[in-house]
C-alpha cells in the first residue's frame, strides 16, 4: 500500500467506528454499474460537511487492491448486492485530495507538478518493472502499466474544485487545471472509473466544458444518487427513535433539501443534534456567516427584495443552467442563487424551478447576515413579530392592523407596495416568530379555494390554528366572510381546537392623500 496508490481502508474504518454511521454503501452498487462503461466518469458535488470525504474513503476501501475489506462491509447493504464480491478490492486506486496539494504549492503549475511527482513515487514503487518512454510523465506511466500489465485504475479525487475557491478570479489558472484533468482522464484506456467530488459542478468555458466526459450530480439535480447526498427521512426517523429525540423538531431544523422529490437532511447537523441531545446551528458554525453575507449583500439584481422574500418564506423562480460553476462569474440573480444552492444555503425544487431557504438552521444564518447594513426595516419586522402574533391570538384588531401597516410602509423601498403578492410576503415577514410553533402555508388549498395564509400548529404545541385572508380596497370583515363561505378551515382537516380567523384589508391609494384609509383587521375565534 502507498499513501496515494491503494491507500487501504483505515480512513473509512474511522467512519464505521463512529457513534453514528448511516449505511450508504449501496452507492457502491451504483458505481459498479458504471465501471468500464460510457458513464465511468462521475462528478458529485455537495455542500461542505455533507459526507463527501467519507464517501470517497468508502470507495477507496471497497475498490483498493491494497487491503481486504470483505469483513468491513459484511454487515452493510452492499454485501447483499450481486456485484459486491466481483469488484471488491480488485482495482488499483489513486486517491487524491486536491486541497492537500494546493496548500503545498504557490501556483497551479507548481501544484500539478508536485502532484504528478508524488503520485509517480507511489506508482514506481509498485510497478518498477514497467518500461516507460518517460518515467517522469504520469500519463505515460499509467498508459504503459495498462499496456503491459492490463491493470486498470480507479481515480478518486476529493475537493476537486478547491482551486476555484482559492483562485476565484484567475481564469488562466483554472483553465490550466481543467486542461490537466482532461489530459489525465479523458478517453484513457487505463481508467475503469473516475469519481470526483467537491462543492461546485464542473467549471464551464463558453459553450463547452473541458471535462465534458463527466456525468454530473449536483444540488440542482442529484438524479439517482439523491438518497446518498445526505440523510433521508426514513433514516432520520429511525435515528430519532434510537436517541429519543422528537422527529418533528429534527425536521424543522435540518430538513428541506428537496432533490427531485427525495427529502434530504443535513447529515452533519443531525449527527451533532443526536449526540448533543439538543437543536442548534451546527452546520453553519463550521464556517463564518461571511460566506453567505458576501453574496446576499451584493448591490445588484434587486437582491435585497428577493432575499427578503426568501426570508419571508417565499420561493423564487430561477434558471440554474446559465451558471458558470464558479464563485465569481455572475450575470444575473439566477447565478447568485444557483451558487447558494451548491453551497447549501438554498434548496432547488427541480419540478417547479424555484429556490427557497431549506430549514430553521439556515434561516437563522440569513437573519445573522442582515442584522446590519441597510436591512433595518426587515429586522424591525422580525423583532416585533412575536408581539404581533400574540396580539392576533388575543384578538387585538386595531393593534394588529397598526403593526402590519407599519411593516408594510417601512418596506415600501424593498417590496412593491400595491402588489398583493408583496403584501402576502410582508405578512409572512411580520409573523416571522410564528415559525417556532407553526408550519406556515401560503395559498393553502382548503374547502372551495385557497386560503392566503394558514398557520398549522406543530406537534405538541398548545397554540390555536390561524387562517388569514387578505383583501385589497374592500373590508376586513369581508375577508372573514370569505373564509367562512369558502370553508377554508377544511385545510385544517387533522386539527381540533380553537381557530383564529383574521381578515386583513389594505389600501392601495396614495397614503399622502386625505382620503387614505388605514389598514384594517377583523378577528374571530371559532372551534373545530
Amino acid at each position: 500500500m502507498g499513501i496515494y496508490l491503494n491507500p487501504g481502508n483505515e480512513e473509512f474504518q474511522k467512519a464505521l467506528n463512529s457513534k453514528i454511521y448511516v449505511d450508504k454503501t449501496m452507492l457502491i452498487s451504483e458505481m459498479n454499474q458504471n465501471l468500464n462503461t460510457e458513464h465511468q466518469n462521475i462528478c458529485v458535488s455537495r455542500p461542505r460537511r455533507f459526507g463527501k470525504s467519507m464517501t470517497a474513503n468508502m470507495l477507496v476501501a471497497y475498490y483498493s487492491k491494497g487491503c481486504d475489506s470483505k469483513s468491513m462491509f459484511a454487515d452493510y447493504k452492499i454485501a447483499q448486492d450481486e456485484s459486491f464480491e466481483a469488484n471488491l478490492n480488485k482495482y488499483n486506486v489513486l486517491h487524491v485530495n486536491m486541497l492537500d496539494f494546493l496548500n503545498r504549492a504557490q501556483s497551479v503549475d507548481a501544484m500539478i507538478d508536485y502532484m504528478q511527482k508524488r503520485l509517480l513515487w507511489d506508482i514506481r514503487r509498485e510497478y518498477g518493472d514497467v518500461d516507460c518512454f518517460d518515467r517522469e510523465d504520469l500519463i505515460d506511466v499509467l498508459e504503459n502499466i495498462y499496456s503491459q500489465k492490463k491493470q486498470k485504475f480507479i481515480i478518486i479525487i476529493d475537493e476537486w474544485d478547491c482551486i476555484f475557491r482559492k483562485y476565484p478570479g484567475d481564469d488562466e489558472a483554472q483553465k490550466k487545471y481543467l486542461d490537466f484533468l482532461c489530459l489525465w482522464m479523458k478517453d484513457k484506456p487505463y481508467i475503469a472509473l473516475a469519481y470526483m467530488t467537491g462543492i461546485l459542478p464542473i467549471k464551464k468555458y463558453g459553450e463547452h466544458s473541458a471535462l465534458n466526459m463527466f456525468d454530473e450530480y449536483s444540488m440542482t439535480n442529484q438524479r439517482e444518487l439523491a438518497e446518498f447526498t445526505g440523510f433521508t427521512e426514513e433514516e432520520v426517523q429511525s435515528l430519532c427513535v434510537s436517541y429519543g429525540m422528537p422527529y418533528d423538531r429534527m425536521k424543522q431544523w435540518y430538513d428541506g433539501y428537496d432533490l427531485k422529490g427525495v427529502q434530504i437532511y443535513n447529515p452533519r447537523s443531525v449527527v451533532m443534534s443526536l449526540l448533543g441531545h439538543d437543536f442548534d446551528s451546527y452546520w453553519t458554525k463550521t464556517e463564518t456567516y461571511e460566506a453567505l453575507k458576501k453574496y446576499i449583500q451584493m448591490d445588484m439584481y434587486h437582491l435585497k427584495a428577493l432575499v427578503t422574500q426568501l426570508i419571508s418564506g417565499s420561493c423564487i423562480r430561477i434558471n440554474p443552467d446559465k451558471f458558470q460553476n464558479d464563485m465569481s462569474t455572475f450575470a444575473s440573480v439566477d447565478d447568485v442563487f444557483t451558487l447558494l444552492v451548491h453551497l447549501g444555503y438554498l434548496t432547488y425544487d427541480f419540478e417547479n424551478k424555484t429556490v427557497s431557504i431549506p430549514n430553521q438552521e439556515v434561516q437563522k444564518e440569513f437573519i445573522n447576515c442582515i442584522e446590519d447594513g441597510g436591512w433595518e426595516p426587515v429586522m424591525d419586522a422580525i423583532r416585533n413579530s412575536k408581539a404581533l402574533l400574540q396580539a392576533t391570538i388575543d384578538g387585538k384588531e386595531e393593534y394588529v392592523a397598526e403593526m402590519i401597516e407599519q411593516v408594510h410602509q417601512e418596506n415600501i423601498s424593498i417590496l412593491k407596495y400595491n402588489d398583493e403578492n408583496s403584501m402576502s410576503c410582508v405578512l409572512s415577514l411580520a409573523y416571522y416568530a410564528a415559525r417556532k410553533d407553526y408550519v406556515m402555508y401560503r395559498e393553502f388549498a382548503g374547502g372551495k379555494g385557497f386560503a392566503d395564509i394558514v398557520f398549522v400548529p406543530r406537534k405538541f404545541r398548545d397554540v390555536p390554528a390561524i387562517v388569514v385572508e387578505l383583501k385589497w380596497d374592500k373590508a376586513s370583515d369581508a375577508a372573514i366572510a370569505q373564509i367562512k363561505k369558502k370553508q377554508y378551515m377544511q385545510s385544517l382537516k387533522d386539527y381540533h381546537g380553537q381557530v383564529i380567523l383574521a381578515g386583513i384589508n389594505y389600501d392601495s391609494t396614495d397614503s399622502t392623500k386625505d382620503d387614505y384609509k388605514r389598514h384594517s383587521c377583523s378577528i374571530e375565534k371559532i372551534n373545530l
